[in-house]
């Protein structure tokens, strides 16, 4: 029975919030449990089973008030390289979080959204699939860190205080047509690499009038693995998560079961819609991350691969009122 839950979810108004808020008011299993959104500068609509709570993760007044009733702590909230703002709302509200959650009587489970940067994902070389065990390896910059220091933050917590947490550590999150837009060598790209910073306007202008995709080479030559996991996995990984007795005190890798390799998708492109690739030589390196774990104990499966990822990014059209955006703070 789910009466009388409250989900609190932080950073609610971000893609996978609100993928993970439709799914969750969704699932029959859930149907008489609520959800609380925590929101600062951006607000959601509160209807029957919606609450939003406004405040700064960095007060603890306010993650106090978002907590007090609350059931489930789904941790979304975060900023990327803001060094003036990240270890106020990440760390520090974090820990806010944890502090109020370990004292509510009405406390249930946590669940921490990671990343893969804080294994470095491609900066540096990981010679076997990188699995729940592997030490941390932050690349340079706050970002990285700040997805360390969560993480060791929250096992400390079940060694102090036998908290009921888990960690669903993932790489980059794509919906609609992020993926397309992550291959673009215009000034539309979205997030990283620049393609067109590496080529040149002029060549990255040729490109761009015949479709061209990047085939981005480790500096051995040979074609990048890199992660990713669609935001709807992801916010089914959440609720496999929810209340399942195999979550307490873990960690898991969420992804697609096999990372994206350049050359095939390349391939792909120019099968099904005659769009050349491009070798595009980086220091950037191969990396597999691992999900085995969270199928053996969550029993969840991805359902997004390379061919599906591809298709829903070049099939999906984005209306005039979504403009595609990052926000930094959280």
């Amino acid at each position: 029975m789910k009466e009388g839950k409250v989900v609190l979810v932080t950073g609610a108004t971000g893609k996978v919030g609100q993928n993970f808020i439709r799914r969750f008011v969704a699932d029959p299993a859930w149907q008489d449990a609520k959800i609380r959104a925590f929101c600062h500068n951006r607000l959601l609509e509160e209807g029957e089973r919606l609450e939003v709570v406004r405040g700064s993760m960095a007060e603890r007044g306010d993650v106090a008030r978002a907590v007090a009733g609350t059931t489930h702590v789904v941790h979304l909230a975060t900023c990327k390289e803001t060094p003036a703002d990240i270890m106020d709302v990440a760390i520090k509200g974090m820990f806010w979080l944890l502090e109020e959650c370990r004292e509510s009587p009405s406390f249930e489970q946590f669940i921490l959204i990671g990343g893969d940067a804080g294994m470095g994902h491609f900066v540096y070389p990981h010679p076997v699939p990188v699995t729940e065990a592997q030490k941390h390896s932050a690349y340079p910059g706050c970002y990285a860190l700040s997805k360390v220091l969560e993480e060791v933050m929250l096992e400390q917590y079940y060694i102090q205080y036998d908290f009921n947490g888990c960690c669903l550590r993932a790489p980059w999150i794509m919906e609609k047509d992020d993926f397309k837009f992550a291959l673009s060598f215009g000034e539309d790209v979205f997030g990283g690499p620049r393609w067109r910073d590496l080529v040149g306007a002029e060549r990255a202008d040729a490109y761009v009038a015949s479709g061209a995709v990047p085939v981005m080479l480790d500096p051995a030559g040979e074609p990048v693995l890199r992660n990713f996991v669609h935001v709807e996995d992801l916010a089914e990984a959440v609720m496999a998560a929810l209340d399942c007795p195999g979550a307490r005190q873990q960690l898991f890798n969420i992804c697609m079961d096999e990372p994206v390799d350049y050359r095939e998708m390349a391939k792909y492109l120019y099968v099904t819609r005659g769009l050349p690739g491009v070798d595009i030589k980086t220091e950037s390196h191969r990396t597999w991350l691992d999900n085995s774990k969270a199928k053996f104990l969550l029993g969840w499966r991805p359902q997004y691969d390379l061919e599906k990822l591809i298709d829903a990014a070049w099939e999906y059209e984005r209306a005039e009122d979504d403009p595609r955006k990052i926000w930094y703070p959280g």
